[in-house]
């Protein structure tokens, strides 16, 4: 490491020491509500928030958490102490390989000295092709062009070497780092084949939400101590203090770990690592572990070191959000997915839109930011119809998004990319909902919630609950369960609790997600009246003549074959994409309006994709169902967001069959 970047290391660890100093009274307090018996001393906000996104995200079974809250009548704080105390003790067994699957993400970084290799720090992806380490280890697009990444530098079960793999950084195409947060970004080349090393090793998907990480819960760094071969640090580290822009806490590591990722016990990435925490004097001064003043010469390994800190991920991509990037590098940051809240970003491709002022970003009308008529060809109309669960949200935050997750596939394909104001985005959340509040059950508590997801999301007593029970056992059976009988109408049978269980257990999903879309669809397909106000909302938003592109999600693909039969006669189908689909189900499709699993005859293409986790498409693939069925693919999507749409849009399939779509100057047919 040359003398500049040991200064630059150096006034890292000065200013993490002074940091610590000032965030004393917080860890005191910490301190002193753990000696009351508080586990996890920090707000109660952040406590609700972390358990939301733990059983939200399948983090802890929702059996445990039931288990942990039974025995006691608790009040809110104390339960959530309770469930974080069972996350933090109890660990699936699919820790074990997701820590797997995250390691192969994380990299060494080296450079060439006078023919010599050294090791200078770790990086890891957080995009197919987008490595994050230190601003203290590569300082600028010179030094990250003079430097190249070794993954898969560790060893391997046997405890023998494993074959790494290098690749090159191409700093001249994306390059961005920040002297005070210490984070540094770059490109890493594609291999001999053309193929981004994300495809190869995976990605972390980072978030921008709170919910991660709370005082007194344990952090996981994987990296390359002192340029060594991987390792892992686990278990006995905790969280000390939250700062405005980075995290303090106890662990073991050593300077090569700079730019590893801190990851939470569910593997997603909280913090950046970048220095370690020296004890110091009154007068400021780094001492060594003998209590003398430490000076330049002493080396690392002399430094009292005393706490850790890394740079808060969430404040990282709060900074990439507010850069005045251009198109191309725009676009690198939108392929890090929609957790990260860098959607609004182009494709390094020429969209296929004309110049037109952006729309508002907190607009909740659509209706009033509908597609210039030149989009597209003048004639052609791309729509997204979204699934459930959307209420609340900003539909033109939840087009953006859509939009993001489509051009990642298109970019993969190597197909331009689109704008989210070229998009029609009808808007049916509230209506559904409003038009579901006579179906509802009684309302439930959260803890209900959490000890029963099945009778939570059920509709009231009558037909649509018997059409969701049945919803439930039909898709747990094609999931391999054996056959059993939906229960009566004064409660859900076992096999329905069992029925959701499978499914969850099957796919990796919460059982209240599971449960909550099948209520919904359910909901839909038995009430005419909540059926037809969907319907005539989305109907308000989509065009009376030209060729429709219609793309929907989960719910939205139900809604998308009824639509079918009241669009204006002068609307030609171009494409219909479903994704994440229970057109499979014989519960589902025999109460379509179109009849039936039959093939609508004015849809000219097509395209269905599922994931064989997804719970909702277990009835995929529709060809074994559907008379002269879809093109349809299975894709991938990672455990724990199977359902996602961006997760499906994201896929080089989807955006082929869209972009295809979109480039062709006349409709294009089906493959004979």
């Amino acid at each position: 490491m040359d003398i500049s970047s040991e200064v630059r290391k150096s006034q890292q660890t000065k200013a993490a020491a002074e940091r610590y100093r000032w965030s004393d009274s917080d860890r005191d307090e910490a301190t002193r509500r753990r000696e009351r018996g508080e586990a996890f001393p920090d707000s109660q906000e952040m406590l609700a928030a972390r358990t939301a996104r733990l059983i939200q995200r399948n983090g802890l079974p929702v059996e445990a958490a039931l288990e942990a809250t039974r025995a006691d009548a608790l009040d809110q704080p104390r339960m959530y102490e309770r469930i974080l105390g069972v996350a933090k003790d109890l660990q699936a067994w699919s820790f074990l390989p997701r820590g797997a699957r995250a390691a192969r993400t994380v990299a060494r970084i080296c450079v060439g000295e006078n023919g010599r290799e050294l090791p200078i720090g770790t990086g890891f992806l957080v995009s197919p092709r987008l490595l994050l380490t230190n601003h203290h280890v590569l300082p600028d697009a010179t030094a990250a062009g003079s430097a190249f990444v070794e993954f898969d530098a560790q060893v391997t079960v046997d405890n023998t070497p494993e074959v790494s793999q290098r690749f090159t950084l191409a700093p001249e195409a994306f390059f961005v780092a920040d002297a005070t947060l210490d984070f540094a970004l770059v490109l890493v080349s594609p291999d001999a084949d053309g193929r981004a090393a994300g495809e190869t090793f995976g990605w972390n998907r980072l978030s921008v939400q709170t919910g991660k990480l709370v005082v007194g819960e344990p952090v996981n760094i994987i990296g390359h101590p002192s340029g060594r071969l991987k390792e892992i640090s686990i278990r006995e580290n905790r969280l000390e203090a939250r700062l405005d822009n980075f995290l303090q806490y106890q662990t073991d590591t050593e300077p090569g770990n700079s730019g590893s990722p801190v990851f939470n016990d569910q593997w997603e990435v909280t913090a950046l690592h970048h220095s370690g925490v020296p004890r110091t004097d009154g007068q400021g001064r780094i001492l060594r572990c003998d209590g003398q003043p430490w000076r330049e010469g002493d080396g690392d390994d002399a430094v009292d070191w005393i706490s850790n800190e890394g740079v808060r991920i969430s404040v990282i991509l709060k900074h990439l959000a507010a850069l005045p990037l251009d198109g191309a590098r725009s676009a690198y940051l939108t392929e890090m997915g929609p957790e990260s809240g860098l959607q609004s970003a182009t494709a390094p491709h020429p969209a296929i839109t004309v110049p037109r002022p952006a729309p508002p970003s907190d607009g909740l009308s659509i209706e009033t930011n509908l597609p210039a008529p030149a989009a597209f060809g003048g004639d052609r109309h791309l729509v997204f119809l979204h699934g459930r669960g959307q209420e609340g949200e900003n539909p033109e935050r939840l087009r953006r998004y859509w939009t993001a997750g489509l051009n990642g596939g298109l970019t993969r394909a190597g197909l331009p990319t689109i704008e989210p104001a070229d998009v029609r985005f009808p808007f049916y959340a509230e209506q559904l909902i409003q038009s579901m509040r006579p179906l509802e059950a009684l309302p439930r508590s959260p803890r209900t919630a959490i000890a029963d997801p099945a009778e939570a999301a059920a509709p009231a007593p009558g037909s649509a609950r018997r059409l969701y029970e049945e919803m439930i056992v039909e898709a747990a059976g094609r999931a391999g369960m054996p056959a059993a009988r939906a229960g009566n109408l004064e409660g859900l049978g076992d096999a329905v609790h069992h029925g959701l269980s499978w499914l969850a257990d099957t796919t990796d999903l919460d059982r209240l997600l599971i449960a909550a879309i099948f209520g919904d669809v359910a909901a839909y397909l038995d009430d005419q009246r909540v059926r037809e106000a969907v319907l005539d909302c989305v109907l308000r938003d989509m065009p009376r003549s030209g060729r429709l592109l219609l793309v929907s999600h989960s719910l939205g693909t139900v809604v998308a074959m009824d639509l079918l039969t009241r669009l204006d006669p002068a609307v030609e189908v171009e494409l219909l994409v479903t994704a994440g689909s229970p057109l499979g189900l014989d519960s589902v499709h025999r109460r379509l309006l179109v009849g039936g699993p039959h093939r609508p005859d004015r849809v000219t293409r097509w395209f269905n994709a599922w994931c064989p986790i997804d719970p909702v498409a277990i009835g995929c693939p529709l060809i074994d169902h559907w008379q002269d069925g879809p093109d349809e693919s299975a894709v991938s999507n990672p455990a724990g967001r199977a359902h996602d749409i961006e997760e499906y849009l994201a896929h080089p399939e989807v955006g082929h069959a869209v972009g295809i779509s979109l480039r062709s100057p006349v409709p294009v047919g089906r493959p004979a």
